[in-house]
């Protein structure tokens, strides 16, 4: 996974570890570490959400979780109640309003999320794709730099890959630098 869950307020509906492995999955990544009252608004902003978040009238069996201080994790129980573009929407506004009120990027964008080769609890540092290659080029960032894959869509990629990958997992060896 992409860690451990934090210690954070109950999470809503259900209990993140019990939704199954086919759940509806989205992460999303803070642009910046938040402080304890950041991170306690950002919290229980999305679970007053969740507990309220609804697809076509019918309420979504949801839950989130919160990783390495940095990762936002929605899940939904979609074999109860599939959620709906329109209730995809109302979630990415929610998100989009805390941006604003944080001052942080949530939503949008395709930065590379990493943690620096040889550390596993180091900071986990947000670039563009441009600047990781240039990284790797310049042989600051190896095959081992730890990745961090947002793009997963079902609970079951998430736990099947018990963190973050190595690069050369991830990335096509013509952006790894040469041995």
């Amino acid at each position: 996974m992409l860690g451990t869950t934090s210690p954070t307020p109950e999470a809503p509906s259900q209990d993140f570890p019990y939704l199954p492995d086919s759940a509806r999955l989205w992460i999303f990544g803070v642009s910046r570490p938040l402080g304890p009252e950041e991170e306690e608004r950002l919290l229980v902003r999305v679970d007053a959400f969740l507990e309220e978040w609804r697809a076509h009238g019918d309420p979504l069996s949801a839950a989130r979780d919160w990783r390495y201080g940095r990762f936002l994790l929605v899940a939904v129980d979609d074999r109860i109640t599939p959620p709906s573009g329109c209730s995809i929407d109302a979630l990415v506004r929610q998100l989009r309003g805390l941006e604003e009120e944080l001052d942080v990027e949530i939503v949008g964008g395709a930065p590379v999320w990493y943690r620096g080769e040889g550390t596993e609890d180091g900071p986990i540092r947000r670039v563009s794709r441009g600047e990781f290659r240039e990284e790797m080029e310049r042989g600051r960032l190896g095959p081992e730099t730890v990745v961090f894959d947002l793009s997963l869509t079902r609970l079951e990629e998430l736990r099947a890959r018990r963190g973050g990958r190595p690069a050369r997992a991830r990335w096509p060896p013509r952006y790894l630098p040469s041995p």
